[in-house]
């Protein structure tokens, strides 16, 4: 390896929870001097002429130093040894010798498991579900070798006493005596947020018992609507919207989740704390009738905890999942356990196979 020029690593993404779901082995990568790691891809806009990528709107908030953060047209000039994704469609530089695919959750609706996600050279499985789902699919055989048992980098932090909850609640001006209460609905078309939501947190502010974080998804389908714009009205001492890149620091910071059909659930089960489900029928609906449609809500779906169907239940439910924290609970220990490769260790996972590869990497 001396005198060996460093390994070119690639991260390319449009939306802040896909490089969220790669910074925690770029932060470990970045400290390689036989690794040079670079970032492109960006906010994305479809337009007539195309699709437009801004990459300063994307990476800027990650504090990146800036000759690392590259156009999509600088990359197209460009060569690399390996490229990391977080969405189906890799956007691709000019050449490269490895291909992963990281994912950027797993949800009921597996929208990862799709032919369109064929394009991997080796692909970072989040979890014994998603092997499944994948070879339900059709897609990759159980002994597939480019499958790997690696797990969801993103949440290792939920466990590996990396986090400070107190710091984080001093963040949002929480004192901690409320029970804090986080909703982060899902970002498809008929989500909760555009059903029901506004009267879920009215109605929740309104008890004066809480402290709430509202998190909108952060490319939503439905864009005419400014969620923080709209949601402004509500804000006070003891409800903040949020715009981190990150949910993880805000799961960790919870007392109990609520959501819709967002991916967020399951990562939350690593917790084992609870959680409710706001129901988004039309969602759910056009998601099962999609072509090649997946969505299972039989194995564990919204299993991990009880069904809110009307704003006026949510007070009620609410105060019941806090005052029986445990009622979920074997539920949710085996959603976690089905769901996700090496808790708190995914990432170490990641590097310990990448350092057997990383020899191959350097001969691409």
């Amino acid at each position: 390896m001396t005198g060996a020029s460093p390994t070119r690593i690639l991260f390319t993404g449009y939306a802040p929870v896909h490089f969220a779901c790669f910074k925690p082995l770029c932060d470990r990568l970045v400290n390689d001097r036989q690794i040079d790691v670079h970032v492109s891809g960006g906010l994305r806009q479809k337009t007539k002429h195309g699709t437009l990528y801004d990459h300063r709107g994307l990476y800027d908030r990650f504090g990146l130093a800036p000759d690392k953060v590259l156009s999509v047209e600088q990359i197209k000039e460009q060569d690399f040894d390996v490229l990391f994704a977080g969405n189906t469609k890799m956007i691709l530089p000019r050449s490269v010798g490895m291909r992963i695919q990281i994912f950027h959750g797993v949800s009921f609706r597996n929208k990862a498991v799709r032919t369109e996600n064929l394009g991997a050279d080796f692909y970072f499985l989040v979890g014994p579900y998603m092997q499944r789902a994948f070879s339900r699919a059709g897609l990759l055989a159980p002994d597939d070798p480019r499958g790997l048992p690696i797990g969801f980098l993103k949440t290792d932090r939920l466990l590996n006493g990396e986090l400070d909850r107190q710091a984080l609640l001093d963040k949002h001006g929480f004192t901690g005596e409320r029970p804090v209460v986080l909703y982060a609905p899902t970002g498809q078309k008929h989500n909760s947020l555009e059903t029901m939501g506004e009267q879920i947190i009215e109605r929740l502010a309104g008890t004066g018992q809480y402290d709430l974080l509202i998190k909108p998804h952060d490319h939503p389908k439905k864009t005419d609507i400014d969620w923080f714009a709209q949601l402004d009205r509500l804000q006070d001492h003891h409800t903040r919207l949020v715009s981190d890149p990150d949910v993880i620091p805000l799961l960790f910071m919870a007392d109990l989740l609520i959501t819709d059909a967002s991916s967020v659930s399951n990562e939350y089960a690593l917790l084992d704390r609870p959680m409710v489900f706001l129901d988004v029928p039309e969602l759910i609906a056009k998601a099962s009738n999609a072509k090649r449609a997946m969505v299972d809500l039989d194995t564990w779906g919204r299993r991990g905890g009880p069904l809110v169907t009307q704003p006026d239940e949510i007070v009620g439910v609410v105060e019941r999942s806090l005052d029986d924290p445990g009622r979920f609970s074997e539920v949710r220990q085996a959603m976690a356990a089905d769901l996700f490769y090496n808790p708190g260790g995914a990432t170490d996972a990641a590097l310990e196979w990448f350092s057997q590869r990383l020899p191959l990497a350097h001969a691409c």
